[in-house]
């Protein structure tokens, strides 16, 4: 199957006066279309980094990022954002979700920026939050809402554009157990009957063993996790 996302050889380092840190060295990656990927390593190994440069909110400092075959780092800032808007989802540990908006305002809300129609927009965010079975909750602010709640919302935002790839970043960093549970349950769901890929940077291995694939960064490198019983995992 043709990946979806093709990283190659990508290095980031970051300046400050005449220090220099590099992060990302050489790293080289590709991400399955249809399927669940996780993302695992140490704190500080340069994996909130790669997700960021992987959904085209950061530029690494040298190397290749192919989606499908579109070579993004040669594309327009503007063309950057359309590609983000159209094509990729973002879920972060924070649900990052406006706290003066109901849950089916802030979904809504990407596609009334993109000018789709309202009753469309609206429609569409309805059925989301029925996908995450937050249905009966459509009309509550964020402050009437538990934290997996909040989480599960964000998630129907990022969904509602109906993306090709949704990137996650510790979208369970906040949860218990349960939640935890309940919003990995939901990734998966989309993975498997939406057809999308997805990409979890996560510590809960736990969580990343589920996953169709394990990338491991390292170092400034990775690979990926063939044994996923490994003892090391």
């Amino acid at each position: 199957m043709t990946p979806i996302l093709q990283a190659i050889e990508l290095t980031r380092t970051f300046h400050e006066g005449a220090i220099a840190t590099p992060v990302l060295k050489g790293l080289t990656m590709a991400i399955p279309d249809h399927k669940l990927t996780a993302i695992i390593g140490k704190s500080g190994s340069g994996k909130s980094t790669l997700l960021h440069i992987l959904g085209t909110l950061d530029t690494p400092s040298s190397g290749q990022l192919l989606f499908k075959d579109i070579d993004v780092l040669k594309l327009s800032d503007k063309a950057k954002a359309q590609l983000r808007a159209t094509h990729l989802g973002f879920v972060y540990q924070f649900h990052h979700l406006l706290m003066d908006f109901s849950a089916l305002e802030n979904v809504a809300l990407p596609l009334l920026i993109a000018k789709v129609p309202r009753d469309t927009a609206y429609a569409r965010a309805t059925e989301y939050l029925e996908k995450v079975g937050l249905q009966d909750k459509r009309h509550a602010r964020p402050s009437e809402l538990s934290g997996g709640q909040r989480q599960r919302v964000a998630i129907a935002r990022a969904l509602c554009p109906q993306p090709d790839l949704i990137l996650a970043d510790e979208p369970t960093g906040n949860l218990d157990e349960e939640n935890a549970a309940t919003v990995f349950a939901l990734f998966e769901k989309l993975v498997r009957s939406e057809e999308r890929a997805v990409v979890m940077v996560t510590h809960d291995l736990s969580l990343a063993r589920r996953c169709d694939t394990i990338f491991a960064l390292e170092n400034g490198s990775g690979h990926f996790i063939e044994d996923k019983t490994c003892p090391a995992l």
